[in-house]
């Protein structure tokens, strides 16, 4: 009976979480080179893998392309350990000693890790890494259509964490997935925080759950290529971009924005280079297959080549094509072209100047993907300032591939996939997320000077020393009085 999955899923869920609550009480004695020696391990016998494990999510889920999910799988592994493996986070981690303050982590105990099933393999590498590196558990909950191939990650990390030495449980994982685990995982009071990576719903789900979450909204980034780009290059980057893994990186772009004065070259090199622009009829039948009728993302093209999604829609393009373009105007929650397409599929957009050009970015970005991620290519520094100081994104990569850059692999960001997205994007966090978001600060703070100091002086009042010197002597407050007033009289008989 579907009842009794349903509890007996839930059940695991607790036991996962009580094994991951024993397992991380027993991390938290180690020292940071032991540690340090354990996410080493699980990292080279993630890596070891990167292949195979490729390969078997872009077979089960269909989405995307193994080569480039081999890519993935090491930015998951080996270059994510590169990146995180001598920040300290056993102990005392940062000490300030002119302000006498010192930072000491404390690991927030048990990580709840939600992966997807665009990037599931990679995810589980790069969650388990940063997880474990901040001295916590982890209990991942699988994407049902990703669940083989996320299984198979969880059993090669679980093995080199054993081998490693690690207590029982530090690392599990959900095999009777129903939403009822995910939602018990994610609820359960001993969750230390959750680390949510997929659609929105899952996400608003995870900061509705009563518990921490760090959680990523949706992207929709607009790549806006100004007058003074090297346009070959920049086109040659969106391509490479949109392309890799078949688009299912949410910080590749999802729109090009581009100035009248040098349309017609832009046009050129993307069509020299494997861009086809669609025509009006050609656009209608691929604009019905981009949302599904309760106007979300069809999961139908997600991952797919220009060239299956075309035969999808029943049209007709070359067979060299790379990615198919649309020339738009509007933008809004039912344009589809202006909304999020994980797959080879871009909205091309053309204004007067940069200034509308930076309107239409804005416009694009807050229908959809407001503070995740966009480019911009061009060489002109106040061009770049302004779009840096006016876009409502937490990443504004510059001359670079959008899919890459945004997780770290073409720019010096933190390698991460899972990139918050802000206050305006509904984030607690704008960061690329990494072990230091993993473990909360017990701050240790010495007194620097006492309450007295702190109180002001009234203006006329004796001074310290003063009020001592007549607190020791024999003299009554009422004599001074008299004498006072003595003097003053003599004075003022004096003066006349």
């Amino acid at each position: 009976m579907e009842l009794d999955k349903d509890l007996q899923s839930i059940q695991e869920v607790r036991c996962l979480v009580a094994r991951a609550k024993a397992a991380q009480k027993a991390l938290a004695s180690w020292s940071q080179e032991k540690l340090d020696a354990l996410v080493k391990a699980l990292a080279e016998a993630a890596e070891a893998q990167a292949e195979p494990l490729a390969k078997m999510a872009a077979e089960e889920t269909g989405f995307g392309i193994w080569q480039d999910k081999v890519i993935k799988n090491l930015l998951g592994s080996r270059i994510v350990y590169e990146h995180i493996k001598d920040q300290k986070t056993v102990g005392v981690v940062r000490e300030d000693r002119e302000r006498r303050v010192q930072e000491i982590a404390v690991p927030v105990g048990v990580v709840a890790a939600l992966i997807p099933s665009t990037n599931p393999t990679s995810t589980v590498m790069y969650k388990a890494l940063i997880s474990i590196k901040a001295g916590n558990a982890i209990v991942f909950s699988p994407h049902p259509n990703a669940r083989r191939c996320i299984a198979e990650t969880v059993r090669v990390l679980t093995e080199a964490a054993k081998k490693a030495g690690a207590p029982d449980g530090l690392i599990g994982c959900i095999e009777t997935i129903t939403p009822q685990a995910t939602d018990a995982l994610m609820k359960h009071p001993d969750t230390g925080i959750i680390l949510a990576t997929g659609g929105a719903a899952m996400v608003k789900a995870a900061y509705s759950s009563g518990n921490p979450a760090l959680g990523v909204g949706p992207g929709n980034g607009p790549a806006f290529i100004e007058r003074s780009a090297d346009i070959r290059r920049a086109v040659g980057r969106i391509l490479d971009s949109k392309t890799f893994d078949n688009g299912t990186i949410c910080a590749s772009e999802q729109s090009v924005v581009t100035e009248r004065c040098i349309e017609e070259e832009v046009v050129g090199e993307f069509c020299r280079q494997g861009g086809y622009f669609l025509s009006e009829e050609q656009s209608a039948r691929v604009e019905k297959l981009i949302m599904r009728a309760n106007n979300t993302m069809n999961p139908a093209i997600v991952g797919k080549s220009a060239l299956t999604i075309a035969k999808m829609a029943g049209i007709e393009v070359p067979q060299g094509t790379r990615v198919l373009l649309s020339r738009q105007t509007e933008v809004g929650h039912n344009r589809p072209y202006s909304r999020e397409k994980l797959c080879p599929i871009l909205g091309f957009f053309v204004e007067e100047s940069w200034e509308q050009c930076c309107e239409k970015c804005i416009a694009i970005l807050e229908n959809e993907g407001a503070g995740h991620t966009m480019t911009i290519h061009s060489e002109n520094s106040a061009v770049i300032q302004q779009f840096a100081l006016q876009k409502p994104v937490s990443r504004l990569l510059v001359n670079t591939p959008g899919a890459l850059g945004g997780v770290g692999a073409t720019t010096g960001l933190s390698p991460a996939l899972t990139l918050g997205c802000g206050a305006v994007g509904g984030s607690a966090t704008s960061d690329n997320v990494g072990p230091e978001h993993l473990f909360n600060v017990r701050r240790v703070a010495w007194g620097l000077r006492e309450a007295e100091d702190l109180r002001p002086r009234q203006a006329g009042k004796a001074d310290a020393p003063a009020q001592a010197a007549l607190s020791g002597s024999d003299v009554t407050a009422a004599e001074i009085e008299r004498i006072t007033r003595e003097v003053l009289s003599m004075i003022l008989g004096d003066a006349k």
